[in-house]
């Protein structure tokens, strides 16, 4: 009785954008030990996309290249899903990526680059997916912010730009597609251990924790279970969850 009853359980499936490395990363795996159909995308990073994938092969996970800041790459990583998958129940927009640098230097270039990695991207993969979703009448969408989104970073305007964006369209599309029992929330990480920091000396770090109520530098995981509870959930929509170890309140 009990083997049918497993053999009869379908699997969710999410899609992750940006899953090749740290938060999106720890997503995977997370997700991938729940046995969820994990498809992870990634742009540059195949290496470490092949090496995760093999971490967790005998999970349900794919890997699909493709620039989601190009609306045309982000249909190929939909058709990709549907014809493996048959279904998308989760979309995790996790691909992002910063640049410390003065306002006044910051040349159109880079604000493009940063506003299309971080934010037209997400506006890209939720247009594209929802129409599955709202098909079904079923879906969670989980954008990852940061704090920068909420409180703004010295030196990272256009990113907190972007960001705070994020924000703003989680919100606005959480209300308008709670009808169709799809829900939408965000999550603005504090200061994550990912190579994202790497720029930062150990003793910038140990200036920062000092700042944290909890005296520490959050992990990957942290997040990870993070938005393994927003999925589970069926009451949360419209949120921008902050895990940053009180660094913000």
């Amino acid at each position: 009785m009990e083997e049918n009853k497993e053999k009869n359980i379908v699997n969710k499936t999410v899609i992750i954008t940006g899953g090749s490395k740290g938060i999106g990363a720890e997503i995977v795996r997370e997700l991938a030990n729940e046995n969820y159909n994990v498809i992870l995308n990634y742009n540059k990073s195949e290496n470490e996309a092949i090496k995760i994938k093999e971490e967790l092969k005998n999970k349900k996970v794919e890997i699909f290249q493709a620039d989601v800041s190009k609306r045309e790459e982000v249909k190929k990583i939909i058709k990709f899903t549907l014809e493996k998958f048959g279904t998308i129940d989760v979309l995790v927009n996790n691909a992002g990526i910063s640049q410390q640098k003065l306002f006044t230097d910051i040349t159109d270039a880079d604000w493009e680059k940063i506003l299309n990695t971080n934010l037209n991207s997400v506006f890209y993969t939720c247009q594209e997916v929802l129409p599955t979703m709202i098909n079904k009448k079923a879906g969670c969408i989980i954008n990852i912010s940061s704090i920068w989104g909420v409180t703004g970073g010295s030196l990272e305007v256009s990113y907190s730009t972007a960001k705070a964006g994020v924000n703003g369209l989680t919100k606005a599309l959480a209300k308008e597609l709670g009808l169709s029992n799809i829900r939408v929330n965000a999550i603005a990480p504090g200061i994550i251990q990912t190579n994202m920091n790497d720029n930062l000396t150990e003793k910038e770090k140990d200036e920062i924790k000092e700042e944290i109520p909890l005296n520490k530098i959050g992990e990957a995981i942290d997040i990870a279970k993070c938005v393994k509870w927003l999925i589970e959930d069926n009451y949360t929509t419209g949120q921008i969850i902050s895990v940053n170890g009180g660094w913000y309140i």
